[in-house]
């Protein structure tokens, strides 16, 4: 019959989301950037607050729409198939921003700067009193991580041999993990022995731990969400990219601390003053 389907593909019914959150994506960088000047540009802290709002509403209406489409069927073996190619293209790109973060790390580490005082031709830089000890507050965070990735592969496994309670356990058990380490995080922070931004060790330090920190934030939100779904009995042994996107996901924010953990915290203050 003319116009009918024969193929496995889902062709998409025009939708207003990609238009509308990149608008809001604009508004929010536009905020981000006059906030960060509020003597000269008033107006940045509403500009933000707008993004953030059309952000948020675009998250919802579209992952919703994605949801709804999955539950309808729309995602057929094929369909499911190329989600995963995009997934592990997403993580890939993360890798790569990461990637950056780690090389500005080793290039201050290796090469320090001989031009200012406060670094003084050393890394750490000559104005650092003393590092974070890798092993006490970050080496607990890295025992909640990995336990983390062994819960939400409980999770998992428990999806695909049909034990939906075993499901929300594994998945309550990792956000609870997410949670803690997200509030030691914070605590850390608060009590570290350097502020952000004096030089290049603290900089460095807090943009790539911050980031990493963020996606733990980012990880847990997904999570949670899958927990919604699973009380609402959305995944099915054979169905349930969702959840294996957001395992994918932790997983690899796991791989990321412990890298961060070794070259930042033990290799980076290695032989040098702890608080």
């Amino acid at each position: 019959m003319a116009g009918s389907k024969t193929h496995d593909y889902h062709i998409l019914d025009p939708d207003p989301w990609p238009l509308i959150g990149s608008f809001s994506a604009l508004t929010f960088t536009t905020g981000m950037v006059l906030s960060m000047h509020p003597e000269e540009l008033p107006f940045g802290t509403p500009v933000l607050i707008a993004g953030i709002i059309g952000l948020v509403f675009t998250f919802f209406s579209w992952f919703g729409n994605i949801i709804r489409e999955a539950q309808a069927g729309d995602h057929t073996p094929v369909v499911q198939l190329h989600l995963r190619y995009g997934m592990i293209l997403f993580i890939a790109s993360e890798v790569m921003f990461f990637v950056g973060w780690f090389w500005s790390w080793f290039d201050f580490a290796l090469f320090p700067s001989t031009l200012s005082d406060a670094i003084g031709g050393q890394f750490p830089p000559v104005a650092i009193e003393g590092v974070i000890n890798a092993f006490d507050l970050p080496l607990l965070n890295t025992l909640i991580l990995l336990c983390s990735g062994t819960t939400v592969t409980w999770a998992h496994h428990s999806l695909i041999n049909g034990d939906r309670d075993g499901l929300k356990k594994g998945l309550w058990a990792t956000i609870i993990l997410g949670v803690i380490f997200s509030c030691i995080q914070a605590y850390e922070y608060s009590v570290a022995p350097f502020p952000f931004g004096e030089n290049t060790y603290s900089s460095a330090f807090y943009m790539a731990t911050g980031f990493h920190g963020f996606h733990v934030i980012i990880g847990t939100i997904f999570l949670i969400v899958c927990l919604v779904r699973a009380y609402k009995g959305h995944f099915t042994p054979k169905q349930h990219f969702g959840f294996e996107a957001a395992a994918w996901y932790w997983h690899f924010v796991d791989v990321v601390w412990l890298f961060l953990f070794i070259a930042i915290y033990v290799w980076g203050g290695w032989g040098y003053p702890t608080h």
